[in-house]
């Protein structure tokens, strides 16, 4: 049992989400006594946030369910530099536009978790463009960069092991923590924001923002962060062959949602129902007992909670039972990913190769379609692929007038003529 008196503290430690809190008793008094403001940080860089992103979101969402303030900060500043944590090579950096066309695709992820000002609630969605695009540079060293070792910044995981493998380290990344913590201290000046969380990577730039806040104006902030998520098998949470499971549902549909969710390995269903669903925990201690075959239930509530918060509860449950008729009915589901080539391509014949590997993609390359042949991988209408020179025609669709291709028992596309 946790030893936390505020609720907020409590269920982030009952849940799985924390890792590591500075003064663990003052923010428990803080967040009991009063409204605590909080922020975590996301990049601008791609349209979509994806499913490493949903472990901060969701201490977001608990945050104001036990009646806090949440506050997303956008870096649509930050994004123009480039985070070095965890990363061997140099951001690319995008335009303002283009920064700005993401920062509104966005924005829409984040209205499936937190109420914002506006719509009866009293989450924040802020912007670090605002501040940091109009900063002076040199007020900001003297008035900031002055507080901070040039020493104690090399001493950082995230700057001393680019220089240890030898990678380039530019000065416009090695900026970037002074920025990160400048966010804070301006969020606690503008929202009285006492709180940044994140992921453990994080740790030594929130302590920063921390240090900054006590410098420059005497504030008393906190840093909480969340464990790196691997799998029980070691691999980092969200990576798959066929690359970042995105939240957007134009990018990752909400059928191949519902699949990634559905294959969690069999060690890890408890917590993810912990971190990843906002199911009671009773409920989830249950399900965590399941052995043997009935663990695959447990999966299955896992996918339908996890897609139902993300994409809705409607096409959650379409997910499911599109799973279930696929692979326990053997039949058809129209909701499968589905690819339109035309129909005179089709009567003229399409090779196997380049139907799996260029019009659906479900393998990367004619070799890797060659190598799942040869192991009996790929399937035309759920009958195995033996010959790779194989052409699809109209003669191979079903009744339903699509073809169906299957990579393994779980990865499906129909293609269809028009």
């Amino acid at each position: 049992m946790s030893a936390y008196k505020s609720d907020f503290l409590n269920i982030l430690a009952e849940r799985g989400f924390i890792h590591q809190v500075s003064e663990p008793d003052a923010l428990d008094a803080r967040a009991k006594d009063g409204t605590l403001t909080a922020y975590i940080g996301y990049d601008c860089t791609a349209p979509s946030l994806h499913i490493g992103h949903l472990l901060p979101t969701m201490m977001l969402y608990w945050l104001q369910q036990t009646g806090h303030r949440p506050i997303a900060l956008m870096g649509g500043g930050t994004t123009r530099v480039g985070d070095p944590s965890g990363k061997d090579e140099t951001r690319r950096v995008l335009s303002e536009d283009a920064i700005n066309e993401n920062l509104r695709s966005i924005r829409k992820t984040f209205t499936k978790f937190l109420k914002f000002e506006g719509d009866g609630g009293n989450a924040i969605m802020a912007n670090n463009a605002d501040w940091l695009n109009t900063l002076n540079y040199i007020d900001f060293l003297r008035d900031v960069g002055r507080h901070f070792s040039v020493n104690r910044m090399l001493s950082f995981d995230s700057v001393k092991l680019r220089l240890e493998r030898q990678h380039e380290l530019s000065f416009l990344e090695f900026n970037y923590m002074i920025l990160q913590a400048y966010d804070f201290v301006e969020l606690n000046k503008r929202y009285g924001c006492a709180l940044q969380m994140g992921g453990s990577d994080q740790w030594g730039n929130i302590v920063n923002g921390i240090d900054l806040g006590r410098r420059m104006n005497n504030a008393h902030l906190f840093a909480l962060t969340a464990p790196l998520i691997t799998t029980a098998s070691g691999a980092k949470m969200g990576k798959t062959a066929a690359g970042a499971v995105w939240l957007n549902a134009d990018l990752v549909s909400p059928y191949d949602y519902w699949q990634f969710w559905r294959n969690t390995e069999d060690g890890d269903v408890g917590r993810f129902l912990k971190l990843f669903t906002i199911m009671p925990l009773d409920e989830i201690a249950r399900l965590s007992a399941l052995q043997g075959a009935e663990i695959n239930e447990a999966k299955k509530v896992l996918a339908t909670e996890a897609t139902a918060l993300m994409h809705g509860r409607a096409a959650a449950t379409e997910a499911g039972d599109t799973s279930r008729k696929t692979f326990e009915e053997g039949a058809f589901a129209g909701a499968l990913p589905t690819v339109e080539i035309p129909r005179a391509e089709l009567e003229a014949g399409i090779g196997v190769l380049i139907a799996f590997a260029d019009k659906t993609a479900l393998v990367s390359s004619n070799g890797d379609a060659r190598r799942q042949i040869k192991a009996g991988g790929l399937k035309v209408n759920d009958i195995p692929v033996s010959d790779d020179k194989m052409t699809l025609t109209a003669k191979d669709l079903t009744g339903d007038g699509v073809i169906k291709l299957s990579l393994g028992r779980k990865k499906h596309v129909l293609l269809k003529p028009v």
